[in-house]
């Protein structure tokens, strides 16, 4: 026997409307219930140690039966353990997985790119990306915003490790990681730019340093501060800052740079740069799964 289709709801009938309606609230409600189990996982994401189901269930803001009734389902998932001697929930081997995978998936200049775009709209001024290349701190992306001025800056220009923004803060980051064959290569670099900065004319050094000790306490200061800043030292009458930015080991991914005309750019901390470039440093860090990324936030 055929079956009969149903004639077509025409567009302008008032209950295909309704209907289109109810169809476009069930898409945006999702399922409650994963979003609700999903709050157990964060909790012990940010645990130190395994939970009690007691103390698992009140940060959690549910009952013990209630997250008792999750835990269940996300153990036969291997998305949580329970410790058979003392009955406390961690992460499951699924859950490491997932997170490794997401990892692996991570593209830093592809996310930073995103973010710079809407920097620089934001700032009206130049940013840029490094990263570590063979020689040194490299430029690998460029945005400028539509009112930025011009600064003779581009893609492939390696950075002076101490007199830029961006190698003061590779160099803050990177030394004090750096052993064997990669330690001794950072410190040739710094060596040969000491002897650089040291043959220029004593009125071109500015603040630049000059001996080991004081490149020592430029990186302290760099590191304290959570970024770097030069003003007129790398371009006669330009200022730029540089954000760290780190992956989920605590290593330094990227350089995150906002540079601009001293008269135009805000070169104070806590100035309006300054405060939107760490934003999205930190943003971006977090993006990558940094930890730390949570405690630099609160920094003034």
């Amino acid at each position: 026997m055929q079956r009969r289709r149903s004639a077509p709801v025409p567009e302008d009938d008032p209950s295909s409307s309704a209907l289109a309606a109810e169809n476009a609230a069930r898409d945006r409600a999702g399922i409650q219930s994963v979003e609700v189990g999903f709050a157990l996982l964060e909790v012990l994401a940010r645990a130190t140690a395994p939970l009690m189901l007691r103390d698992l269930a009140s940060a959690a803001d549910m009952s013990a039966a209630k997250a008792h009734r999750y835990l269940v389902s996300f153990q036969r998932l291997g998305m949580v353990t329970q410790d058979p001697t003392n009955a406390r929930y961690a992460l499951g081997p699924m859950a490491l997985r997932l997170g490794l995978a997401a990892l692996h998936q991570l593209d830093p200049v592809r996310l930073a790119r995103e973010r710079a775009a809407e920097l620089a709209a934001t700032l009206g001024h130049t940013v840029a990306l490094a990263v570590w290349g063979n020689h040194g701190p490299t430029i690998v992306h460029w945005q400028e915003s539509a009112l930025a001025r011009p600064v003779t800056l581009r893609l492939g220009d390696v950075m002076p490790l101490l007199g830029s923004a961006t190698g003061q803060c590779f160099a803050a980051w990177l030394r004090p990681r750096a052993r064997g064959a990669a330690a001794r290569a950072l410190d040739a670099m710094i060596d040969a730019e000491l002897r650089r900065i040291r043959a220029l004319p004593p009125d071109a050094r500015g603040e630049l340093p000059l001996t080991r000790a004081e490149v020592h306490a430029l990186l302290q200061r760099v590191r304290e501060q959570g970024m770097a800043r030069v003003v007129g030292t790398l371009l006669p009458g330009v200022a730029g800052f540089c954000a760290p930015v780190f992956d989920a080991d605590g290593r330094l991914a990227l350089g995150m740079v906002a540079l601009g005309p001293v008269p135009a750019f805000d070169a104070q901390w806590g100035g309006a740069v300054e405060r939107a470039l760490r934003a999205q440093a930190q943003a971006l860090s977090a993006e990558l799964g940094w930890p730390g990324a949570a405690s630099d936030a609160a920094r003034p």
